[in-house]
């Protein structure tokens, strides 16, 4: 017997009404960590099979998909609504901090450098007396 509202049968239902109501029903008994649970059991099945150039892939494609329907300058605006929004919630202070922790780990990457350069020369006999590399502006001064 049909339904006069619907033209439906009673009892049927859509595929995605049947979908909507399993999906509810497993919610309500397992709860919201067991769709985490089984999102990182799959991610994590996903990254064994196919490894990270497949992420690499996919980043790519949908990237480059954006940027066709939505062109360049979006980037550009997202961007500047990121910094605008870590400007209100950290402060200019903030950009101060991570300015000088940049320029700290720059001045040590220099160090570093120099210091790999210094062994090696040493080993190949590229240091003068004071151990400054041979033919380096403190060597010539």
């Amino acid at each position: 017997m049909a339904d006069e509202s619907t033209g439906k049968k009673k009892g049927s239902m859509s595929v995605s009404e049947a979908g909507r109501k399993g999906g509810q029903t497993v919610r309500d008994k397992y709860g919201h960590s067991f769709y985490e649970e089984i999102g990182r059991k799959g991610g994590e099945t996903v990254k064994a099979e196919r490894g990270r150039a497949f992420y690499e892939q996919i980043g790519k494609k949908g990237g480059d998909t954006v940027k066709a329907e939505r062109g360049a300058g979006f980037y550009e605006q997202i961007g500047k609504k990121g910094g605008e929004s870590v400007r209100a919630a950290r402060g200019p202070e903030f950009y101060s901090q991570i300015g000088h922790k940049g320029g700290q780990k720059v001045r040590e990457l220099i160090e570093q450098g120099k210091r790999m350069a210094r062994e090696t020369q040493k080993k190949e006999g590229g240091l003068d007396e004071m151990g400054n590399l041979k033919g380096s502006r403190r060597d010539e001064d």
